[in-house]
């Protein structure tokens, strides 16, 4: 089981009132909420591995030279080496290092690379992965990574912790008319406002969809612009034939890498919390209770 850590805290800091705070009155409810989330998911499919994917840079430069206005909306400070700071709510900004030190206190395998974003290293781990995946994201873009073969699929949450979509290439056709690969080429051709991609004017989700059932592929697509026997209409050859340089490069910006650099690490579920001191220090001084409670009873069993 691969966690989108950030997607999920992000749906917690929502999904939590802000007035679940710690003694010292610092708001916790992203820590609490993503703390109650793990423990409920262990409680309910007990994966055998549990990898909690970070986003070492969550605007990586590569992506930015190949595509500038990549997420650059979600920008607050540019950085001449590192990453740029991302826009955050200024509440949840303290929590994440809260989220980073009860992770590493009950021993869940914390993996983020340096010039990657979590979307890379689930994509790397998914890749070498030799039995069924559970990829645990509120980020469509990972639907590229569902193989029904492979017993590779996302669960989505949709509503709280407990109310889970089951995304499987079945239900990817059925919505969008497109197994895994083909739902980044969707992606790209249809544009995703929230990360910045511009997409083909003019190509909007259901006739990104059309053309991909017509001609199979992105490349199979763009082969079309030249065939004049080919069933695009004259709009479309012109919008995609003014496109050529996006659609050269949106490939590699859209789809997660699956070669990132991964450190050593155990990916293993623990059986208890790897330190319980920490564990207990941290519950005290964050008013974690209830929450590492239930999570530590959730990896006992």
């Amino acid at each position: 089981m691969l966690l989108d850590t950030a997607s999920l805290y992000f749906r917690a800091y929502f999904g939590v009132p802000d007035s679940v705070k710690a003694p010292d009155g610092t708001p916790v409810n992203a820590v609490r909420g993503l703390l109650d989330f793990i423990g409920r998911l262990v409680q309910d499919h007990r994966p055998d591995d549990l990898v909690a994917c970070m986003d070492a840079d969550w605007r990586p430069q590569w992506r930015v030279e190949l595509i500038p206005s990549y997420k650059a909306h979600r920008v607050a400070q540019e950085t001449e080496s590192g990453p740029d700071v991302e826009e955050t709510p200024d509440t949840l900004t303290p929590q994440v290092p809260i989220i980073e030190a009860a992770l590493d206190a009950f021993g869940i395998a914390r993996v983020g690379v340096a010039g990657y974003e979590a979307d890379d290293v689930i994509g790397t781990l998914t890749a070498r992965a030799t039995g069924p995946v559970d990829i645990v994201t509120g980020d469509r873009d990972l639907y590229q990574l569902i193989d029904d073969e492979k017993q590779r699929r996302v669960l989505y949450p949709l509503k709280g912790v407990g109310s889970l979509q089951v995304t499987d290439e079945a239900w990817l056709r059925e919505k969008y008319g497109v197994d895994g690969p083909g739902y980044a080429d969707l992606a790209l051709l249809r544009g995703d406002p929230s990360d910045g991609l511009p997409g083909v004017p003019g190509i909007g989700e259901k006739t990104a969809a059309k053309l991909l059932d017509a001609f199979g592929s992105l490349p199979g697509i763009i082969a079309a612009i030249d065939d004049p026997r080919s069933k695009l209409t004259p709009a479309q050859r012109k919008r995609l034939d003014e496109s050529r340089a996006y659609l050269a490069v949106a490939p590699k910006v859209v789809k997660v890498a699956s070669d990132v650099p991964l450190p050593p690490f155990d990916p293993a579920l623990p059986a208890a919390p790897a330190q319980p001191e920490m564990v207990e220090a941290l519950a005290r001084r964050w008013g974690l209770g209830g929450a590492v409670t239930r999570l530590s009873s959730a990896l006992h069993r």
